[in-house]
């Protein structure tokens, strides 16, 4: 792995108010070169430049700060963006990228970019090297390390973080390089970190000392195809979505892991529908909020096609999901994240290349206006 600064061509602002990143942002990665054709994800008969978009949360609906070219893909779970505590940067996986030879055709990508959100716009810093197919991303609650799950490699790439000067700090292997590690996140106290295995549907568990991160060699069991995570604030359990039968029609879940025994076990399984995409967490720990597909990405025809999918909200009740609404959003639906204050939420659609906005008043969902991004959004996280 290397460090490769950013040409600055690879820099160029396509839309940016010229207004500082404000304390409250959210972080949109856009896919503009994928299309949803027939129920496949394919190249766009034309292929826009992909982008990252900030958006200011301190008003509501929360206005586009800023977006900056910068690769991205639709491809992995959409919590392919990440944001560091002081919001002076953000870092964007993108797992796939035209195929040079071939731009009808995509290749898995390598690429992680630094974006510095306090640039007034904001730019793209650097280009860091992952493994193959780089996907979910995290940093930690400190601020001083990231850590990114390479999907086609079947491993954890590490790096440290100085400010806004980001660097390898090493490979993480899990021992099982087809076992499609999705994404990876922290605890709050930054000593340990999971990571989702969609291929062999287990959920491993590393140790993080400084820079130095390993594979206890521990794993959960949640559910089918385990692909996006959360980790509640207090750190005691960890919410898992799992994305197994849903392209066939049937009903998938979310899984409850207790992190708070010597041995992390699945003590709760809640069936969302098919193909729970985005999972966030309130604030508070009290709600998980997530994107289920519902068929809207399936074929015209296919018998469990859909022209919409959902945002669901479930209430934590102790260690036990509990159904509280649920409202209908666009199509081919990716990541989910909840405002600081806990009453309101953006959902990306990514068919209609807009993020959707709702309040959320603990009993119901009441949608807001759209706001239109550059491609399509297929990545989100948010930092209070």
């Amino acid at each position: 792995m290397r460090l490769v600064l950013a040409p600055a061509f690879a820099c160029l602002l396509v839309a940016a108010p010229a207004t500082r990143a404000q304390a409250q942002v959210a972080v949109s990665a856009n896919d503009g070169k994928s299309a949803l054709v027939n129920g496949a994800t394919a190249v766009s008969r034309t292929p826009a430049p992909d982008s990252v978009t900030v958006l200011d949360l301190s008003v509501w609906p929360p206005r586009v700060a800023g977006t900056v070219r910068a690769p991205a893909s639709v491809v992995g779970p959409p919590q392919s963006a990440a944001i560091a505590p002081d919001r002076s940067l953000a870092l964007v996986t993108s797992a796939l990228k035209l195929d040079p030879a071939d731009p009808s055709k995509t290749v898995p990508d390598d690429v992680v970019s630094v974006i510095d959100l306090r640039a007034s716009p904001p730019v793209v810093l650097a280009a860091l090297r992952a493994g193959r197919q780089p996907s979910g991303v995290s940093i930690n609650d400190s601020g001083t390390l990231a850590l990114v799950a390479n999907r086609a490699d079947g491993t954890i790439s590490v790096f440290a973080i100085d400010g806004t000067r980001v660097t390898p700090a090493g490979i993480v292997d899990l021992g099982a390089k087809d076992s499609g590690p999705s994404h990876v996140a922290f605890t709050p106290d930054g000593s340990r970190a999971l990571v989702t295995r969609n291929n062999d549907s287990l959920v491993s568990i590393l140790a993080v000392s400084g820079t130095t991160v390993t594979y206890t060699k521990q794993d959960v069991v949640a559910g089918l195809k385990p692909y996006g995570l959360e980790i509640a604030p207090k750190g005691d359990l960890a919410i898992v979505a799992n994305i197994g039968a849903g392209g066939t029609g049937g009903a998938d879940t979310l899984s409850v892991i207790d992190l708070t025994p010597a041995a992390p076990r699945a003590v709760d399984h809640v069936s969302v529908g098919p193909t729970p995409e985005g999972i966030a967490i309130s604030p508070d720990g009290r709600y998980v909020a997530v994107t289920v597909m519902n068929g809207s990405n399936a074929a015209p025809a296919s018998p469990f096609a859909h022209d919409y999918g959902l945002l669901k909200i479930l209430r934590l009740e102790g260690a036990t999901l509990r159904a509280v609404t649920e409202a209908k959003i666009g199509r081919w639906c990716q990541g989910v994240a909840w405002h600081p204050g806990g009453r309101s939420l953006l959902a990306q659609c990514t068919a209609e290349r807009a993020i959707r906005t709702f309040r959320f008043d603990g009993t119901r969902l009441t949608p807001g206006p759209a706001i239109p991004v550059d491609g399509g959004p297929v990545g989100l996280r948010v930092r209070d």
